[in-house]
């Protein structure tokens, strides 16, 4: 496979020599099936092979190879004298040899990555596979409350045994001061859940979780954040079928936009969850709970579209990167850069730039077309009929409709 990115024999003969020669072919097989172009394939396998020759002078063998070797390579490219090298600054090189080491990993060739995150704490692991197991949580959320929970246990310790009410309620003023209402009520619904967990596995005295401080918010306050239904098309129409990535973000949005699905559904969502036959399409939203809904014309045909120049990849997510390595996507920021780069182009003013700006909007619309707040409920998968009731806020003409008349005469 060596020939897919190689062409002079000279070039075929030199890479498939030496120690980084029993690993080419492989290698040049593994950037095919990924998808790289011809010259970030080639680049790719002669910076690895440049990595395996530098590395060999220091006397380190391919099974040695790591992370902090590639940082030494680095260093070594700006007065490299290996023969058939240059030196300079290589400013792509330590993006090329960390695919090699990736698919040394595959291969079982090196140990797998290092974890930096120390998710190595047996009460933050305990609380997530609780959590997972009898609330089930999705594994997004799971990373959001170990987190959290990591934070928490770094400032009042690791044994339960020792937390009292002030001690708790100290820490989680500490991680809430600064940030935002959402953010906060964030950390103190998981340090809640975090201490009741302790409290019924009997490892802490029962009932602190009532010593943690509620953060103030107003039921409905808000206004929910949207734009307008001409803005949305042109939001969609911003996205260039020629450009990588456009086919795909076109139908991204139109799922946004028209079945007012959240970011993290756009990522785990699979090509088998589609009913063509039907019009519809599987959800699996919070809680990991199931729901068909309608699959509007536009983003049914949007999707088709996709489908047919999908990149040919193992996995079975239906929405994969538009570059290689193709896979899943990031996760639901990656999302909301999609949604955020199609609004910077279509010269949009907008409230805000993630994809829940878009589901806001879908909601919005069709409150104004005179679906009822429990129907659109239903579509956006809320479990609280108060969630849906703000938008009622948004349709001015209705509320006037139920206003009571204004006495003339009354004092205000």
């Amino acid at each position: 496979m060596l020939e897919s990115y190689m062409r002079r024999p000279s070039a075929l003969a030199r890479f498939r020599s030496g120690p980084f020669g029993r690993y080419a072919d492989g290698f040049a097989a593994a950037l095919s099936a990924a998808g790289y172009a011809q010259d970030t394939g080639s680049s790719s396998i002669r910076h690895a092979a440049h990595l395996v020759m530098w590395a060999g002078q220091q006397g380190i063998g391919i099974p040695g190879l790591d992370e902090q070797i590639v940082v030494g390579f680095e260093a070594h490219l700006a007065t490299c004298r290996c023969p058939g090298h240059r030196a300079g600054g290589h400013e792509r090189a330590a993006t090329r040899v960390m695919i090699f080491l990736d698919y040394l990993r595959s291969q079982d060739v090196i140990p797998p990555r290092a974890q930096k995150d120390a998710a190595g704490c047996p009460l933050v692991d305990g609380f997530c596979a609780w959590m997972e197991r009898h609330r089930g949580v999705t594994a997004a959320t799971l990373v959001v409350y170990g987190r959290v929970a990591r934070r928490l246990v770094a400032l009042i310790g690791s044994e339960p045994q020792r937390y009292a009410a002030g001690m708790l309620r100290d820490a989680v003023v500490g991680l809430a001061r600064g940030c935002g209402t959402s953010k906060a009520k964030q950390i103190v619904t998981v340090s809640r859940a975090f201490v009741r967990h302790l409290s019924v596995e009997g490892r802490c005295e029962p009932g602190l979780d009532a010593a943690l401080p509620q953060i103030a918010s107003w039921s409905l306050a808000s206004l929910p954040r949207y734009v307008s239904p001409e803005d949305v098309r042109r939001i969609v129409d911003a996205c260039d079928p020629r450009l990588p990535g456009g086919v795909r973000d076109r139908a991204i949005l139109l799922l946004l936009a028209r079945v007012g699905l959240r970011a993290g559904d756009i990522v785990e969502m699979r090509a088998r969850d589609i009913d063509w036959a039907r019009g519809s399409i599987v959800v699996r939203g919070k809680g990991r709970r199931e729901v068909a809904l309608p699959l509007p014309q536009d983003a049914g045909e949007a999707v088709l579209a996709y489908l047919a120049q999908r990149a040919h990849t193992p996995t079975d997510r239906l929405f994969v990167s538009a570059r290689a390595p193709f896979g899943p996507l990031g996760g639901s920021a990656t999302v909301s850069q999609i949604v955020g780069r199609a609004i910077a182009r279509s010269g949009v003013a907008t409230p805000s730039r993630g994809a829940h700006l878009l589901r806001h909007s879908a909601a919005t619309a069709l409150l104004r077309e005179g679906v009822s707040l429990p129907a659109i409920g239903a579509i956006l998968r809320h479990r609280s009929v108060e969630t849906t009731a703000r938008y009622a806020k948004v349709d001015v003409q209705m509320l006037r409709s139920v206003a009571r008349p204004w006495v003339e005469g009354t004092p205000c």
